[in-house]
C-alpha cells in the first residue's frame, strides 16, 4: 500500500462511516455482542460515561482507538458491519498488535522537525498517534472533540487553516509497511479542488479520477463537493 492509498482509506472512514472512540477496538461494528465485549475489555471503557456512549451507538457504528485505526487499515478493514472487525484480519500483513508508543519506534526517518513531514507519515505524542494527510492536518481517532475518527490541525506547522481541534505533536516517521511516493505534501481543501474540477483543470471521467488519486485526494469526497457546488448553483 502506498501513502496515497493509505490516506484515501483514512479519509473514507472519516467522511463516510460512523465511528466511536473505543479503547482496544480495531474497527469492530458495535453490535450487541461487540458492545458487551468492549464495555468490559479495558478500564477506560468501563467508565460510566463511556459505557453509555457504547450502549447508545447504532449497529452501523465502528469502534476504533488511535493506534487501532492505523492497524485496522493495514489488516484489511473493509467497513463491513457483517464481518468481525469490519473485515480486518488480526495480526496480518506483517504488522503485530503493538501499542502507539511501540509503533513510532518501528518507523523510519523519525524526526522532531515538522518542516518536511510527508503525507502518510505517523504522527506521535506520548500514548497517541495519528496520520499526516497534508495541509497541516492529521486524521486521528480521539475521545476528544468528535469522539471518533476526525481531522485535526497540526500546531507544529504554520497554516491558515483554523480548527478548534488542534494539537502539538512530538515526533513523526515513515511507517515501514507503507510505500512513500515522492509527492507534494500540502493538499488543497476538497472545496478548492472541486472548483478546479469544474474549471476543467483535472480532465474528465477516468482520467480525472486517476489524476486526483495520484495527487493525494479522495476522489469520492471531491465528487461530492462538485455535486454540492452544482446543486447550490
Amino acid at each position: 500500500m502506498n501513502n496515497l492509498q493509505f490516506i484515501e482509506k483514512l479519509l473514507d472512514i472519516e467522511k463516510n462511516y460512523k465511528t466511536l472512540y473505543v479503547m482496544g477496538c480495531f474497527g469492530a461494528p458495535l453490535n450487541i455482542q461487540n458492545k458487551a465485549r468492549y464495555k468490559n475489555n479495558h478500564n477506560y471503557n468501563k467508565q460510566i460515561e463511556r459505557q453509555k456512549m457504547i450502549d447508545n451507538a447504532t449497529e452501523d457504528t465502528f469502534g476504533f482507538d488511535c493506534v487501532n485505526l492505523i492497524k485496522s487499515i493495514i489488516w484489511g478493514w473493509e467497513g463491513d458491519k457483517n464481518k468481525n472487525y469490519g473485515g480486518a484480519i488480526y495480526n496480518s500483513n506483517n504488522l503485530d498488535d503493538i501499542s502507539a508508543n511501540m509503533l513510532i519506534t518501528k518507523c523510519i526517518d523519525i524526526s522532531t522537525n515538522f518542516d518536511n513531514v510527508q503525507i502518510g507519515e505517523l504522527m506521535w505524542m506520548k500514548n497517541h498517534v495519528g496520520i499526516y494527510i497534508g495541509n497541516a492536518q492529521v486524521v486521528e481517532c480521539s475521545p476528544a472533540w468528535k469522539n471518533g475518527v476526525q481531522i485535526t490541525r497540526v500546531l507544529n506547522i504554520k497554516s491558515p487553516t483554523m480548527q478548534n481541534a488542534s494539537r502539538m505533536w512530538t515526533k513523526h516517521g515513515k511507517l515501514p509497511f507503507i510505500n512513500y511516493l515522492n509527492i507534494d505534501n500540502i493538499l488543497k481543501s476538497e472545496e478548492q479542488v472541486a472548483k478546479e474540477v469544474l474549471q476543467g483543470k483535472w480532465g474528465n471521467g477516468a482520467d480525472r479520477k486517476e489524476k486526483l488519486i495520484k495527487a493525494g485526494y479522495n476522489y469520492t469526497n471531491i465528487q461530492k463537493e462538485v455535486n454540492k457546488i452544482l446543486k447550490g448553483g
